[in-house]
Order: structure tokens, then C-alpha cells, then sequence
């Protein structure tokens, strides 16, 4: 049943093959698209704080993308806080739309198995995403999917300027990269906003380079929040909090930013979902991203600690289980396994423990707990809450590096499409 729900890397495939593959990461390539799917504040990084606060002013006043709703009348005692419709989206779209590049990578086929579409020996796939710039020294922020195996990548500015590009971090487990351009003058940044205030219902705007097409726009609302590894089977080892939306994102977005109506970024449109469904499209969250930035643009890289267990949603035992465990609550992750000699063994954790706190933070789902086991640090002393036969018990863990799994899951690919040598160039087009 896993396998029938799994999500996919998209492609052209997603016409021809519906049925086989579940969802995307949105890739294109040259002429048929092919799915793969505290910065420093120092002085020669301008705007880097303002690009991380998401405290920036809403759309100028005369051009306000929303209405007002009018006071409801005497002893009418229908809800009253209802947020306005939008009135045009383009306000918004405009004062973005600099801030949004087009990113162009090309590599060796032969290299690794990052980007999907590559041919055989001596061979180039070409690529095609979104990115947005988040300071002035040149920082893009994009999916690690779009860069991922790439010997060249060029990004285009909304002025038709190309520069090529480095990148200077990433991390695979979010799907979320950083590459620099130099030399680029007058850049202009887009704020970063909040996502953990958006709501269920919320009007955004996504914008990007489906199919080609670039800086389309599309609107829709936020239809979900809180996707994870059940909802979105990409690989296994990531961490995965997504946003669900309706606007039209497709192949080519990703990496583009999903906008809140005071034009802040709020998510990273990432993956699509396939067999043939709709409307159905999910963005990194904002903050997730906001998190890794500073780590990434430093070091390169993001090195997560370890709780050392093996977890299991809570909502997800069966009546019988619930009955052996004494477990009468819908939350938490139930302790499934401890890695010998490992941070939750040393710390008296045992299988069968629900875990239903970490740092004073209530644990609803395990991934949940999974990000901020892995975010906190190495070697910091992490305060766990625990049921144990429906009693609570308070442990101190002294938290492990996570190292990377010796085989990672298996990722579904779809054929990559066969080029002809006389394909046009996508610098060109």
C-alpha cells in the first residue's frame, strides 16, 4: 500500500505514466520537462538580517491587495473576524517578482544520480527551477533537487541578466539549497515571513518557471499544513512538514517562493503530487528554512543531533497496543526501538515510553519531535517527557550526532527522456 502512495520526481512522464508514480519534485529540462521532484551578519553580507525578519511592511496603502469587510449589522451574530478576499494579487506579484530567478544547471551524465534526466556516458542533462534572492551579496535560496549533481548552473535575474553560480550549501534532508551569484548590482531582496502564523484557508501566491514559462503567477490558498512522511513518500531518511496548497505550481517550480498577502515568503514550492490528482502541490515551510539559512551559508552543510530511538505516531496503534502500553491518549510517538549504547538508552528511555514532550515543547506527531531532536544540537542536554504505563516521567538526554545512513531509500525515478543531439539550448529559448 506504501509503494501505491509513493511520490514521485516529476517529468513529461507525469502525462504518459499517471498511474505508475504518486507525486514530484518539480524539475524541467530543456525541451521536455523532467521532475526530480544567522546567514553572518557581517559587513560584506548587506540585508541578510532584513531578508530573516518577518517583520516586513505590508503592501503600500492605495494598493492593497485586500478588501474590507463591511460591520455586520445589529444582532447579526454571525462570525465576524472572517479574513477580507483579495481584490488583485498584483500588487503583490509586482514588488516580488524581481526578487524571483530562473535557474538553469547542466552536468556530466555520468555523475552520481542527482538530476533526473541524465543519459549515458559523456552525455548532459540539462535542468530548469526557481530560486529568490534573499540579500544583496547575491544569495538565492532553492531546492537542493534543483542543483543537485549539477557541474554548471546559471541563474537568470527578472532582468534578463545571467551570472553563473556556486553553491554554497545544502542540505539533501530538507531538500533546501543556497547558491551565491557575484557581481550582480542592485539586487533586490524579498522578506522572509512567518509560516507558523499562516492558517488553513489563507490566500497565497506562488510564483516560478513551470514548464518554462517563467515568472508565472498563481494563487490559491493554503489547504493543509503539517504534511509529512505519510502524506509525501519521497525519501525516507528526510524531514518533511510541508504546507499543502491549490495554487498551479508544476514542473519548473521548484524553489520558487509561496507568498502571504503582505508579499513575505512563507514556503518553497517543492513537490507536486502525481496519478492524475490536482491542485494538490507542497512548499517547505518559511521557518523550516529560516532555521537551516544561517548553518548553511556558514559551514556548507547542517549536522543534526540524535535522540537514538525509533518512533511511532501514537495515532497510529492499534486498539490491542494501546491496551499493553496504557495509552489513552491521540498524541505522541510511542519508543518502537533504542539504539544500543545510544543517547535515549544512556538516559533510561525504554521501548514502550511515549513520548510526549521534548524542551517543554508537547510532541502531537513524531515528526515533530524527529526535527527537534535534530535541530537542537549536538551534545546538548535535552529535557524528555515520558508516559510510561501512563505515568509521567521527566528524563535528561544528552543528545548524539545523527550520521548519515549507510544506503539511503530508494527514491522512485521516472525514465529520463531520450534528447535529441540537436536540442535546443534553454540559455537561448
Amino acid at each position: 500500500m506504501l509503494m501505491q502512495r509513493q511520490f514521485r520526481i516529476s517529468s513529461n512522464i507525469l502525462a504518459t505514466r499517471p498511474a505508475l508514480l504518486a507525486a514530484a519534485l518539480l524539475v524541467c529540462g530543456s525541451s521536455a520537462c523532467k521532475a526530480k521532484g544567522g546567514l553572518d551578519n557581517t559587513p560584506d553580507r548587506p540585508g541578510i538580517a532584513s531578508a530573516l525578519s518577518s517583520g516586513s511592511p505590508p503592501i503600500a496603502a492605495g494598493a492593497s491587495p485586500t478588501g474590507t469587510l463591511p460591520a455586520p449589522a445589529k444582532g447579526d451574530e454571525r462570525q465576524t473576524d472572517l479574513k477580507a478576499a483579495p481584490l488583485s494579487f498584483a500588487p503583490i506579484a509586482k514588488r516580488a517578482d524581481p526578487s524571483v530567478v530562473t535557474i538553469y544547471t547542466s552536468g556530466d551524465g555520468d555523475r552520481g544520480t542527482g538530476l533526473v534526466g541524465r543519459r549515458g556516458r559523456g552525455s548532459t542533462s540539462k535542468g530548469l527551477g526557481t530560486g529568490f534572492i534573499v540579500d544583496r551579496a547575491g544569495t538565492i535560496i532553492t531546492n537542493n533537487h534543483v542543483i543537485e549533481g549539477a557541474d554548471e548552473i546559471t541563474v537568470l535575474l527578472s532582468d534578463e541578466h545571467r551570472y553563473a553560480a556556486k553553491v554554497i550549501g545544502r542540505d539533501p534532508r530538507t531538500d533546501i539549497a543556497v547558491v551565491r551569484i557575484d557581481g550582480a548590482k542592485d539586487l533586490t531582496s524579498i522578506p522572509l515571513g512567518d509560516s507558523d502564523v499562516l492558517e488553513v484557508g489563507d490566500w497565497v501566491v506562488a510564483i516560478g518557471n513551470p514548464f518554462g514559462l517563467s515568472h508565472t503567477v498563481s494563487a490559491g490558498i493554503v489547504s493543509a499544513k503539517g504534511r509529512g512522511g505519510n502524506d509525501v513518500r519521497l525519501d525516507a531518511t528526510g524531514y518533511y512538514n510541508f504546507l499543502q496548497t491549490d495554487a498551479s505550481i508544476n514542473p519548473g517550480n521548484s524553489g520558487g517562493p509561496l507568498l502571504n498577502l503582505r508579499g513575505e515568503v512563507v514556503g518553497m514550492n517543492t513537490a507536486i503530487r502525481g496519478d492524475g490528482a490536482q491542485g494538490i502541490g507542497f512548499a517547505i515551510p518559511i521557518n523550516m528554512v529560516k532555521q537551516l539559512l544561517p548553518t548553511l551559508v556558514k559551514d556548507g552543510k547542517f549536522n543534526r543531533s540524535a535522540l537514538g530511538v525509533v518512533i511511532r505516531d501514537v495515532r497510529d496503534l492499534l486498539p490491542e497496543e494501546r491496551k499493553t502500553l496504557n495509552v489513552e491518549i491521540e498524541r505522541g510517538a510511542v519508543v518502537q526501538q533504542l539504539e544500543p549504547g545510544g543517547p535515549a538508552e544512556r538516559a533510561s528511555l525504554a521501548v514502550g515510553d511515549v513520548i510526549v514532550g521534548f524542551e517543554g515543547q508537547a510532541i502531537d506527531r513524531g515528526s515533530l519531535l524527529q526535527w527537534l531532536a535534530s535541530t537542537a544540537g549536538v551534545g546538548k542536554v535535552a529535557n524528555v517527557r515520558v508516559l510510561r504505563s501512563g505515568k509521567p516521567v521527566e528524563l535528561r538526554v544528552t543528545l548524539g550526532e545523527l550520521k548519515d545512513p549507510k544506503t539511503r531509500a530508494p527514491q522512485v525515478r521516472p525514465r529520463a527522456p531520450q534528447f535529441q543531439d540537436d536540442d535546443s539550448d534553454p540559455f537561448t529559448r
